[in-house]
């Protein structure tokens, strides 16, 4: 039986959100985190990777697109296709697309201007493990700081997240409602974040371990992470439990 999760936090060249989400994890959600350094190509044994927030290789060719490359990368992709949980928040995102984890691309932002300001999220979907501890249609309030977090798809790529359910989160008002104005980036349907279709792996444009410490006046990020820790505790403790 276990009480805690192991969090691998990788740090890329650029990235400036690491020791945010390490902190996240280790003190205020009280979990095992550790970082794993690019040019590592062992994860060690961790439970979830978390690909940060930041300017990975400075953002150069295109974002994410170098980091992609990384020697960690291929530790991290062979970890997500055996069924491994990895996070990827905003940067880390952008990684995720640019590996073929994630269906879709982040552009610059509609504006053509760097976005910093706390966002409303409205949960799409509860029965995953990025979501659990959330219901549907709750409105989460966290902030977004980028400048290419505008997500694209086509028309017929965003049929697909659609059907297959993989929208998790969209930007709405604070009561809930989808409108452009709510919207920071220009994102299509208003996406803020999506799983792929296996439902390990999922990607934020918005920053929750930035809405974890009651001293930042926000708290709402504390479910995704709480989300994480309590699926991934109960289905363990549920496998001791049939193997015992």
């Amino acid at each position: 039986m276990r009480s805690k999760i192991k969090f691998a936090v990788v740090v890329f060249p650029g990235s400036n959100c690491d020791r945010d989400a390490f902190n996240a994890v280790e003190r205020i959600m009280e979990q095992e985190a550790r970082f794993v350094w690019h040019k590592d190509t062992d994860l060690g044994d961790p439970d979830v990777v978390i690909l940060p927030g930041g300017f990975s290789y400075g953002d150069y060719l295109r974002c994410g697109a170098i980091a992609r490359f990384s020697p960690v990368m291929k530790e991290v992709v062979r970890f997500a296709n055996h069924g491994g949980v990895v996070l990827g928040i905003c940067n880390g995102f952008q990684i995720l697309t640019e590996a073929g984890l994630l269906p879709g691309a982040l552009l610059r932002n509609e504006s053509l201007r760097f976005v910093c300001m706390d966002t409303f999220v409205r949960v799409e979907r509860s029965d995953t493990i990025f979501t659990e501890s959330c219901k549907p249609g709750e409105v989460l309030k966290i902030p977004v700081a980028h400048g290419d977090g505008n997500y694209y798809t086509d028309e017929e790529g965003l049929k697909r997240l659609e059907d297959n359910g993989q929208i998790l989160f969209r930007y709405c008002s604070a009561q809930g409602k989808i409108i452009a104005e709510a919207n920071p980036n220009g994102s299509v349907a208003s996406i803020a974040g999506i799983v792929n279709t296996a439902g390990n792996v999922m990607g934020l444009m918005p920053h929750p371990e930035r809405a974890v410490d009651p001293v930042l006046g926000r708290i709402d990020g504390r479910k995704i992470f709480g989300s994480l820790i309590h699926s991934l505790v109960r289905k363990d403790n549920e496998s001791f439990s049939v193997h015992s």
